[in-house]
């Protein structure tokens, strides 16, 4: 075969193998989607039934001594409400009023991201500030689909969403992704970083199939890193919020996770084209943009957080029930993982002042 000809050839697998993974990862989002409306209204019909185990407090303590804030996943009256444990997982954890299906909070700011209903069901994201003991609700917005990943900047002002959504005319049945988020300090809201000016290596990138998932905040207030997905592909974005525009750093990032000396981003790699195993934890150096994988090895499907600048977490479905538990590795890719918090999901780290 001609050198010419086996381009063509090679050219026509990678093509093949590209609209492959675009498709097994749409596939991927679906099945989480559905399952999500499913365990949504069975837990409508199962909290109708069941009353709290613990008593619910009103205000969300976010200082003083390290903590872990989660979502409780145990099925029964406390299931989907805010909780704390101390940051060691080791102690009885304290619960709050909040029911989210996605959290996160920094700098007294708190994101809720939930759903209303059972059979015909509506989205939205609370923001609620916590100062002194007294929690405030400062916004509630709707969403245009189911919760997903939910972001807070360091220092409060910035809050972000991500959700699954259906009906975009380029994907047909499945579900495309819809990430937004909210500026506190100047009250603009960005529905939809589709709006914003994309680049890859340099060059304008445009494609009616863009999606973004997964915000993180660099501390400025003014950048943040996101996934964009396209044409079977995704690159880990820098995005400015003074200029509109994002920027491609590396390929093949997923759901990315900043430090908090803001040096690595925790993401999940795809690493291979197995539907049941598709992705791995990785760090990547920002300076040097050197990959790390993680000891642990089985494919993790969430946004993971950082319980300190030397340990990520993450949550993992159980392999007997229907919840999840949060479980943490070192982040240099030494280590063994180990359960730390059962019955959870959606981690943040928390106090520490």
């Amino acid at each position: 075969m001609s050198s010419s000809s086996e381009q063509a050839a090679q050219g026509a697998r990678l093509a093949r193998w590209r609209i492959w993974t675009f498709a097994a990862g749409s596939a991927l989002m679906l099945a989480a989607a559905a399952g999500y409306s499913l365990y949504a209204a069975q837990r409508h019909t199962a909290e109708v039934a069941a009353s709290p185990a613990h008593p619910f407090s009103s205000s969300l303590p976010l200082s003083g001594a390290p903590k872990i804030l989660y979502v409780f996943s145990a099925v029964g009256g406390d299931q989907d409400h805010l909780a704390e444990s101390p940051a060691s997982g080791v102690g009885a954890p304290s619960f709050f009023a909040l029911d989210c299906a996605r959290a996160y909070a920094a700098g007294q700011t708190v994101v809720c991201l939930g759903t209303n209903g059972s059979l015909v069901q509506t989205q939205y994201a609370e923001v609620y500030r916590d100062v002194s003991g007294k929690t405030t609700l400062l916004d509630k917005i709707e969403l245009p689909g189911i919760p997903s990943r939910a972001r807070v900047s360091a220092d409060g002002r910035l809050v972000a969403w991500t959700v699954f959504v259906s009906g975009d005319s380029y994907n047909g049945p499945q579900f495309s992704t819809r990430t937004g988020l909210l500026d506190l300090k100047t009250g603009t809201l960005i529905p939809s970083l589709e709006t914003f000016t994309a680049s890859v290596d340099g060059k304008p990138y445009h494609a009616v199939d863009i999606n973004y998932w997964g915000i993180t905040f660099e501390r400025d207030d003014e950048h943040f890193y996101v996934t964009m997905g396209s044409a079977g592909k995704t690159w880990l974005m820098l995005g400015d919020l003074a200029t509109h525009t994002l920027s491609s750093v590396v390929e093949n990032v997923e759901c990315p996770s900043l430090s908090p000396d803001g040096t690595r981003i925790v993401f999940k790699k795809r690493v291979s084209g197995n539907l049941s195993t598709p992705w791995r934890l990785y760090v990547l150096d920002l300076a040097t943009l050197k990959e790390t994988p993680l000891a642990e090895t089985r494919s993790i499907d969430d946004q993971a957080a950082w319980l300190d600048d030397d340990t990520v977490m993450y949550q993992v479905p159980q392999t007997s029930g229907s919840g999840y538990d949060i479980w943490e590795v070192p982040a240099d890719g030494t280590g063994t993982p180990r359960i730390l918090i059962r019955n959870g999901s959606s981690p943040d780290a928390v106090g520490g002042s």
